[in-house]
C-alpha cells in the first residue's frame, strides 16, 4: 500500500486537506503549474484525449478535473455528446465554469462537484472516465478506482495521466533535483499556500507509479491494462478497459 502523504500537519483527513489546499490555490493554479512543468503537461494531456478520442466515446467523465483544461479539450476533440468534469474542490470548478462558458461549451459539458470515492452516477452508465495528475489524491485509492470500474460501461475505458519517476540517468537524477528543490521553492514564491507544492511534489515520489499501478488497476477488475512513458517516465500514462 502506498503511504499516505497529506498537505497539512493536521489531525483532518487527507480529502479534508486536499480539498482545503485546492480551493486555496484554484486561482494560480493553472499559471503555476505551466511553470512547473516547463508546458509539457499540455503535450501529455493531448495525448490523453487521443486515446480518449479514438475509442469514440458517446459519455466522458473527467474526475479531479480541476479548472477543466482536459475535459475542455475532449469537448473540442471529440464527438461526445455528454462530457462531466467533477471534482471535490469548489474553488477550482468555479474557474472551470467560466472557461466552459468562454468556449460555448454548456450544452456539452457539465461541472459537477463530487467525491472520487463516491460518484453519484449509475452502473454502467460512462464511456469513458479520464483523470489527469488526480489519483494520487485519492484518500483510498482502491476504493476510487473501483468506484470507476462500477460506473464504466463493459468496453468502456480508463485513462490516467499521472506523476512517475525516471529510472535512467541522468533523468531520474534531474527529477529528483527538481521536484525536491526546484518545485517547492517555486510554490514557496509564487503560490498564496507556502505548502501545497511540497505536498505535490512528495505524493508524486510516493505514488506507486508504473507495474505497481499497473498491478493496482488489475486487482481492482480491470482488464488490458497498459502504461505509456512521457518524457522519459516523468509522467506515464496508463490506459485500462473494463471487461
Amino acid at each position: 500500500m502506498a503511504e499516505e502523504v497529506k498537505p497539512y500537519n493536521e489531525d483532518s483527513g487527507k480529502k479534508e486537506q486536499v480539498t482545503k489546499m485546492f480551493d486555496t490555490i484554484s486561482g494560480e493554479y493553472d499559471g503555476l503549474n505551466r511553470m512547473i512543468s516547463l508546458g509539457l503537461d499540455q503535450k501529455w494531456r493531448d495525448n490523453v484525449v487521443k486515446m480518449v478520442a479514438a475509442h469514440q466515446p458517446e459519455t466522458i467523465m473527467d474526475i479531479a478535473t480541476g479548472t477543466g483544461d482536459l475535459v475542455i479539450k475532449m469537448a473540442e476533440q471529440t464527438q461526445a455528446s455528454q462530457l462531466i468534469g467533477l471534482d471535490i474542490s469548489s474553488g477550482m470548478l468555479e474557474i472551470g465554469k467560466l472557461k466552459v462558458q468562454k468556449e460555448g461549451l454548456e450544452d456539452r459539458v457539465k461541472m459537477v462537484l463530487g467525491d472520487s470515492e463516491n460518484l453519484q452516477f449509475e452502473d454502467n452508465s460512462i464511456d469513458a472516465v479520464t483523470v489527469s495528475y488526480g489519483v494520487r489524491n485519492f484518500e483510498d485509492l482502491e476504493k476510487g478506482l473501483g468506484e470507476i470500474l462500477r460506473v464504466l460501461k463493459p468496453g468502456g475505458i480508463l485513462v490516467v495521466l499521472e506523476t512517475s519517476v525516471p529510472d535512467k540517468f541522468p533523468f531520474k537524477q534531474g527529477y529528483y533535483v527538481y521536484s525536491n528543490l526546484i518545485v517547492p521553492t517555486l510554490g514557496k514564491l509564487f503560490s498564496k499556500d507556502k505548502t501545497a507544492y511540497g505536498y505535490l511534489s512528495k505524493s508524486a515520489s510516493k505514488f506507486p507509479y508504473g507495474e505497481r499501478f499497473n498491478n493496482i488497476l488489475t486487482k481492482v477488475g480491470f482488464k488490458e491494462v497498459q502504461n505509456e512513458l512521457q518524457f522519459h517516465g516523468a509522467s506515464t500514462i496508463y490506459k485500462a478497459v473494463k471487461a
